[in-house]
C-alpha cells in the first residue's frame, strides 16, 4: 500500500518547503506556476478507486479531493487524488512536506506556509478553502 503513498524526497519538510519555494521561485508568473503544478500533480501514485469513497473525501473542497492515510514504524504516509488537475499538483505539493513524517514533524508544520509560497492569494478562495480543509485532514490523520 505504501506504493500508492508519497514517498519523502527530502528529510525534513523545511527541507521540502524550501525546495517547493526554490521551484515556484523559478516562474516569472503564475500562470507558469500553474503548468508547474498541473505537471507535479501528473506524477502522484495511482490512487486506488476502491480509496474513492466518502470516508475519504476532503470535504470543503470545490472538486473532488481524496485521502488515505497509513501509518508504518512511525511515520504516516499519504495517497491521493482529485477530479481536478491542479488540484491533484496542489495535493502533490502538500503530500512533499506532509507524507512520511512523524506525527511530531506533521505538527510542527505551520500551515503559514501555504500563504508564504503565495498559494493562498493566488487561488480562488474556494480552492484555497480546499486546500486548508487538506492540511486539516493530515493533522487529524496525524494526531
Amino acid at each position: 500500500m505504501l506504493g500508492s503513498c508519497v514517498l519523502p524526497q527530502e528529510d525534513t519538510p523545511a527541507e521540502a518547503l524550501e525546495a517547493i519555494s526554490a521551484e515556484l521561485g523559478c516562474f516569472d508568473d503564475w500562470t507558469e506556476r500553474y503548468r508547474y503544478i498541473i505537471e507535479i500533480g501528473q506524477s502522484l501514485p495511482p490512487f486506488s478507486e476502491a480509496w474513492q469513497n466518502e470516508e475519504n473525501r476532503i470535504l470543503g473542497c470545490q472538486s473532488q479531493v481524496w485521502l488515505k492515510a497509513f501509518q508504518k514504524d512511525g511515520k504516516f504516509f499519504f495517497a491521493g487524488t482529485s477530479d481536478a488537475s491542479i488540484v491533484k499538483g496542489l495535493i502533490a505539493l502538500l503530500l512533499r512536506v506532509y507524507s512520511g513524517r512523524t506525527a511530531q514533524e506533521i505538527r510542527a508544520v505551520d500551515p503559514s506556509f501555504l500563504k508564504e509560497l503565495g498559494l493562498t492569494g493566488a487561488l480562488s478562495a474556494n480552492r484555497s478553502n480546499g486546500l486548508a480543509s487538506m492540511v486539516k485532514a493530515i493533522e487529524r490523520y496525524s494526531s
